[in-house]
């Protein structure tokens, strides 16, 4: 027996040019490129769009991304892709330390490390994943986030270690 009912949902969504963002890093510091995209005068940069980020808020040291859990984001279990949260882990540790950087320097995450505490599904309502700086020296920095739920308990938690480097001249 076939079966011929089809109970596919399907997403679209569209994404600007990710150059133009790497084009702004020798002549705009982190924190006004990352307001810039908060006050959406900056697209924001494909992942955003490919993971459905809600919003974000800025300063210098964190930066906090909000997300509404979608069916899209779910593994076979039934319960968003741990995947989907260490994007986000890693977009506001990451970030975060990019607040703190002048024109013309660059970051990279070295590692991650994730822990995951609490199932996340579509009824835990938005979260919050605040990313914060914990240490930053000239070539190296520590930085960590931490994901939470509408309720204000902690779902996910991760550190990473970046590289701060020149960034590479257009």
């Amino acid at each position: 027996m076939t079966q011929t009912q089809d109970h596919t949902r399907t997403r679209t969504y569209a994404w600007t040019d990710p150059a133009a963002h790497a084009s702004l890093l020798a002549t705009t510091d982190g924190l006004t490129l990352l307001r810039r995209m908060e006050a959406g005068e900056l697209p924001p940069p494909p992942i955003m769009n490919l993971i459905d980020i809600a919003g974000m808020q800025v300063e210098e040291g964190s930066v906090t991304f909000f997300i509404d859990p979608r069916e899209f984001h779910y593994n076979p279990l039934g319960s968003v892709h741990g995947g989907v949260i260490s994007t986000l882990l890693d977009s506001a540790a990451a970030c975060s330390l990019h607040s703190t950087l002048p024109a013309g320097v660059g970051y990279t995450s070295l590692d991650l490390t994730v822990k995951f505490l609490r199932t996340v599904t579509v009824d835990s309502g938005r979260l919050a994943c605040k990313g914060s700086v914990l240490q930053r020296g000239r070539r190296t920095a520590l930085t960590e986030a931490r994901l939470t739920d509408t309720a204000g308990r902690l779902v996910a938690h991760a550190t990473s270690s970046c590289m701060i480097f020149e960034a590479p001249r257009s």
